[in-house]
């Protein structure tokens, strides 16, 4: 069951971010900031909603990042890793052409939309390491809280961060195939899957610090 709660939450994960981006860019009239705003709002309020359906069926990653800090914690082991990142990956490209089908579009598109270079790879490595230190320190503290936690970090992050804080391999990967509001261009892909790996393990090494004090 908990591949099936991964494989649901990614899909309604990409499909909210996706969806949300074209349903906002359709309506915003070529105001970039309401339809950055109204693509904020949906995907903060889906992530709170799928960590509390599916947080104790599999932990509720619907995130290779994630799911690689937990197996460098010891808490996933390897079969699941990597089921999980395949599982995450194929549920976000199916979500896109769902979402591709249901606002009649292209099924199958590669963004055109170059988002840059070395300085989103940093916003990507503050983005992934928020996030994650995020989890890490409130599920510590107060585990009732990570969904909320998630949700807001992932709301400010959307602001404060010039790649508007992907901070997830398998959201990242899916938004290559969508030419919309939320797409991101293949050459730009190397950049943000790198920041999102540096900054998890950065997260990570820095919740055992906190540990350690």
């Amino acid at each position: 069951m908990k591949y099936l709660a991964e494989s649901l939450g990614t899909f309604f994960l990409v499909a909210v971010v996706v969806g949300s981006g074209i349903m906002a860019e359709n309506l915003a009239n070529g105001n970039n900031a309401v339809a950055l705003l109204g693509n904020t709002i949906a995907t903060g309020a889906i992530l709170f909603v799928l960590i509390k359906m599916f947080g104790s069926i599999s932990g509720a990653h619907f995130n290779p990042a994630v799911s690689l800090v937990f197996y460098l914690r010891r808490e996933l082991n390897k079969k699941d890793l990597l089921n999980y990142i395949i599982i995450q990956v194929l549920s976000g490209l199916i979500a896109v052409i769902s979402i591709h089908y249901i606002f009649q579009i292209d099924l199958f598109q590669v963004s055109s939309n170059i988002r840059g270079e070395f300085p989103l790879l940093v916003s990507e490595i503050i983005a992934t390491f928020g996030l994650v230190l995020t989890i890490l320190l409130i599920r510590e503290n107060d585990e009732k809280s990570v969904a909320i936690g998630v949700a807001l970090f992932i709301t400010a992050g959307y602001w404060f961060t010039s790649s508007t804080s992907f901070a997830n391999p398998a959201v990242t990967i899916s938004r290559i195939f969508t030419n919309t509001f939320t797409g991101i261009a293949p050459e730009s892909l190397l950049y943000f899957l790198s920041g999102q790996l540096i900054g998890c393990t950065i997260a990570n090494y820095t919740f055992n610090l906190f540990k350690k004090n």
